[in-house]
């Protein structure tokens, strides 16, 4: 067995079957589930009927290439072109992927490497995180430095506190703008910073950006290869961001993204993913265009999550220490006491299902990020998340 398994830790929702294990929520309350940030907003028409034409064509009759179709990778860099002000090169800098997810845990294998002087190598990594880049650093043999973010400041990361020695240990960064849970957008300065530490130590960014199209302010959020073109880095070096159409197009079952950057790595990333077998099915290819090549339905769905988040946000921060995101679909709340002990006795009073903020965050420099909060995803109708809120109201009014 590969001994780097028995460093991986429970995933978060197996820690919350375990936390829920015996217990029996109220039979008075229908069961809501807030916990996992799966979209379930309607998958747009569109996206349907470009999938179900490319089934019923010559979509299965033949294996899809690595690379994927010049079409969708040109429909990529068409949106990239929109979105970002960009021109990227749909034959060098854009590889299609089979959702962020997938993508962002095999660039890892992709870039971590042993060192030369026998040291273990370093990967970067927020705290809270997506446990996605814990998993795939432990697998890739290196150790995680994690950088906590701070509430005091929108829950940015502390870049400065990183020590040199670790910089130069570093081969690769997770950075996630927006983040999740906190929903924070990096700003051009805080990109400006970590370009000048790739710059100097020479290690790979790997920028997931898979909520960028959910934000409730004016401007969108910045992206990576956006905040690099700004800073006279237009070959973007060093630097791989990854985006998915699951949150944006409500397809979280089709498995679709792309990761587009320095075109070196992007050349290098098709190499490992040629091997590793992780070609996009020609059905989901054709509905993927479709998708990028239309925004109306981006725009609703966003329409959706600001009207959502609009009625929902007041009515839990007459309760909770909450406050509207830059971007994303969670709200990452305080709560009094034991973020454990809030996720199960609202479950069994409310059936209501919340997840512990300590589950997505590790112990470091003497403190856990994510202890005393709870993240929830607002993915469901407006209905049923007011009705959660309402729910998480009266929990606190009877327990205070």
């Amino acid at each position: 067995m590969n001994p780097h398994l028995a460093r991986l830790q429970a995933y978060p929702f197996e820690r919350l079957r375990t936390l829920f294990s015996g217990i029996t929520p109220n039979p008075a309350f229908t069961p809501i589930s807030l916990g996992i940030g799966e979209p379930r907003h309607p998958t747009p028409l569109l996206i349907k009927q470009a999938y179900c034409d490319a089934v019923m064509g010559a979509g299965l009759s033949a294996y899809p290439a690595t690379a994927g179709e010049p079409a969708l990778r040109q429909a990529m860099s068409r949106w990239m072109h929109r979105r970002y002000g960009l021109e990227v090169s749909a034959a060098s800098q854009i590889l299609p992927v089979n959702g962020s997810r997938e993508a962002l845990f095999a660039f890892a294998q992709t870039v971590l490497q042993p060192r030369t002087d026998g040291q273990t190598p370093v990967v970067v990594c927020p705290n809270p995180f997506y446990q996605i880049y814990e998993g795939a650093s432990l697998l890739g043999g290196a150790e995680l430095h994690f950088v906590n973010s701070d509430p005091a400041r929108n829950f940015a990361q502390d870049w400065d506190s990183v020590p040199d020695s670790v910089w130069a240990r570093c081969q690769l960064l997770f950075v996630c703008s927006p983040g999740n849970p906190a929903g924070a957008v990096m700003p051009l300065a805080e990109w400006k910073k970590l370009f000048d530490l790739s710059e100097r130590f020479g290690f790979v960014i790997a920028s997931d950006e898979c909520y960028s199209e959910i934000y409730f302010r004016d401007e969108p959020p910045l992206g990576g290869l956006q905040a690099a073109a700004q800073c006279g880095r237009s070959d973007f070096k060093n630097l791989v961001s990854f985006t998915s159409l699951s949150k944006r197009s409500n397809v979280p079952g089709m498995r679709s993204g792309f990761c587009a950057g320095d075109a070196q790595w992007i050349a290098r990333f098709l190499l490992y993913r040629t091997y590793h077998g992780s070609a996009m099915s020609p059905v989901v290819q054709s509905a993927s265009i479709a998708a990028w090549d239309d925004e109306a339905h981006v725009e609703e769905n966003r329409a959706l999550y600001r009207q959502k988040f609009a009625q929902v946000t007041p009515l839990l921060a007459r309760v909770l220490d909450v406050a509207l995101p830059d971007a994303g679909f969670y709200l990452w709340a305080a709560v009094p006491g034991s973020d454990e002990a809030f996720a199960r006795d609202l479950y069994a009073a409310c059936n209501v299902t919340v997840l512990p903020g300590s589950y997505l965050a590790r112990n470091a420099h003497d403190h856990n990020p994510g202890a005393g909060r709870v993240r929830m995803a607002l993915v469901a109708d407006t209905a049923e998340c007011l009705e959660a809120a309402q729910r998480i109201v009266q929990f606190l009014s009877t327990t205070a």
